[in-house]
């Protein structure tokens, strides 16, 4: 198989075992930059202190914490036939959330180097029975690998942005060998789907996007009681998963907005916790009174930005505020996924930069479920604009909550591609218990 795969594909695998030595430099590095778990960088390596369950297995991997958010519906669902999960992903943020939000049951590794002995190890461990691969996290020794033990491998909520597509199609060898080796690609568009298609997959589904149909995220009661008595009586609007460059032209949407609602709290929820000191001392800086929930502070009546540092508590702070502003798209990020803050019934605000999620937010916008601002003047304006008028807040959620409602089925599609492959595993456990 090797002699037919692209020359780059052959060269990548080549330079990547070569480089493997050179693994441990890279660890350490990142374990100074916090981005690895020093109790379990050997899973790096393709090695790991879990067992293997008995039985069949689907392994399910998604890049971080937006695409392994996107697949807890379908593991859920999974879990109901009684089939184990093992979840991989790549960053701390993305472990973390899966320890708080997921069933204890479901199995956690950090996706290994793409190096041929890591991926050799983890496969050999693991030996899957199904891989579900989310979205468009596709390492090239992973994937051959996969496809050389004749493993069952699918692309799910499959997404080629407009960035990416014309970049793969300057590589289109490299891009086909590796999704022809997916028996299925599940696009989240029509659009995906024949941009996938022009890449090189075999056959393509398109299936909707499985982030319509989560569920909204989870608060504790206690915490949600303790931060509804701090702000009682206050307008609360929140910033969420904002990136770097939009917290400055946060502090001037505060201050504009609190000339009309002077005992305003805005919440700035960075999307890397680890900002949050950074985002700190600019608010300090700036003369204005700030705290930070990583340090067990909670907002006075004289606080004036509340910077939500911490992992997983989104939910506390949708439900907190009846106007949210998405982050990552004020700057060219891309944007974040407004549909868990509009399943709590927030209004929704985003910027111009929201190509990660083009077809969600051009059927929010049409439709008044969500408004786009292209400045901090006028993410000021319709912040000022919504927390005064509850009649114009109630068709904004309405109109989003319709939205959602019509774009989603998204896993019951996907359930409906995947149901051979998992009739094959029903059959492998019935063998294997019996």
């Amino acid at each position: 198989m090797a002699s037919r795969l692209p020359l780059t594909l052959r060269v990548y695998q080549k330079l990547s075992a070569a480089a493997t030595p050179l693994s441990r430099l890279l660890i350490a590095r990142r374990l100074r930059q916090g981005k690895e778990d020093s109790a379990r960088v050997h899973e790096r390596r393709g090695l790991s202190q879990v067992e293997r369950p008995h039985g069949p297995l689907v392994w399910i991997h998604g890049a971080s914490v937006g695409e392994v958010l996107a697949g807890a519906a379908l593991i859920e669902r999974l879990r109901t036939l009684n089939i184990r999960i093992l979840l991989t992903s790549g960053t701390v943020t993305s472990a973390a959330v899966v320890a708080r939000r997921f069933p204890p049951d479901i199995i956690h590794q950090f996706i290994p180097y793409d190096a041929p002995r890591y991926v050799g190890r983890f496969l050999d461990h693991w030996q899957p029975s199904l891989a579900l691969f989310i979205e468009s996290d596709l390492w090239p020794n992973l994937i051959l690998a996969g496809a050389s033990r004749r493993l069952p491998m699918l692309l799910i909520n499959g997404r080629m942005s407009h960035r990416s597509f014309p970049r793969w199609q300057r590589a289109s060898a490299t891009i086909a060998a590796l999704l022809g080796r997916f028996d299925i690609c599940m696009a989240q568009s029509s659009v995906d789907a024949e941009r996938f298609a022009a890449l090189g997959s075999r056959r393509v589904v398109t299936t909707g996007n499985l982030k319509l149909d989560v569920q909204p995220p989870p608060a504790d009661a206690a915490k949600l009681e303790r931060l509804q008595a701090a702000t009682r009586g206050r307008p609360v609007i929140v910033a969420s998963s904002t990136h770097n460059g939009e917290e400055a032209l946060l502090i001037e949407v505060h201050r504009a907005v609190a000339r009309f609602f002077p005992d305003v709290l805005t919440v700035i929820v960075p999307r890397h916790p680890d900002r949050g000191e950074g985002v700190a001392c600019m608010v300090a800086a700036a003369e204005l009174k700030v705290a930070l929930r990583s340090r067990d502070e909670m907002p006075e009546p004289g606080t004036e930005i509340y910077v939500a540092d911490t992992i997983g508590e989104l939910g506390l702070f949708y439900r907190l505020a009846p106007v949210v502003f998405m982050g990552g798209s004020l700057v060219e990020h891309g944007g974040q996924n407004p549909i868990e803050a509009i399943k709590l019934g927030a209004a929704i605000l985003h910027g111009p930069h929201v190509a990660n999620f083009t077809d969600v937010y051009e059927a929010l916008d049409s439709a008044g479920g969500a408004i786009q601002v292209d400045s901090a003047e006028m993410l000021a304006r319709q912040f000022i604009r919504l927390l005064g008028d509850a009649q114009a807040r109630l068709h904004a959620v309405e109109a989003s909550t319709a939205v959602v409602g019509r774009l989603g089925g998204a896993l019951e599609r996907t359930l409906g591609v995947l149901e051979p492959y998992l009739m094959q595993l029903r059959i492998e456990k019935g063998a294997a218990d019996a």
